[in-house]
């Protein structure tokens, strides 16, 4: 049938190239991220009148300061920003966290990013990652939440 095994390095390169957060590592893990962060606000289905905490889940999305991101490097050979990597505006301004990082199907590094709603990234902004004291940083651009089907 010609299956071969896959590995977790397969699992998040593929979930990050689709947008996708990873249950206990975005979602709902050590970074306590909810739907509405992470652009599945309207999987809740709030407008159900048995939805337990209601009142309290709109108005945490109401206050809701940032999103989910993707963003893709531009050229191959990048360190890979790791888990908690500020992000950086073109000035040097911090405006988010990366939450993970993998390679795509084209060898480029593609990831996912927590950056601040009042940021307003739009598809193609470049942004930049705080590295080691002294280092250049690197330029990626976001891109839109999820891919387009080819």
């Amino acid at each position: 049938m010609g299956v071969k095994p896959c590995g977790l390095a397969a699992r998040d390169s593929l979930r990050t190239e689709a947008g996708l957060p990873l249950y206990g590592h975005e979602l709902a893990g050590p970074l306590n991220l909810a739907p509405y962060h992470i652009g599945f606000g309207g999987y809740a289905k709030a407008y159900k009148p048995f939805f337990v905490g209601k009142v309290a889940y709109l108005a945490k999305a109401a206050q809701s300061k940032q999103k989910l991101s993707r963003f893709k490097f531009g050229k191959k050979g990048v360190r890979p920003p790791k888990q908690g990597t500020g992000v950086l505006d073109v000035n040097g301004n911090p405006i988010g966290t990366v939450t993970s990082c993998a390679q795509d199907s084209e060898g480029l590094l593609l990831g996912l990013a927590m950056l601040n709603t009042s940021y307003g990234a739009k598809e193609n902004t470049p942004i930049y990652f705080a590295g080691r004291p002294g280092a250049a940083l690197d330029e990626a651009l976001v891109l839109t939440r999820f891919p387009k089907r080819k």
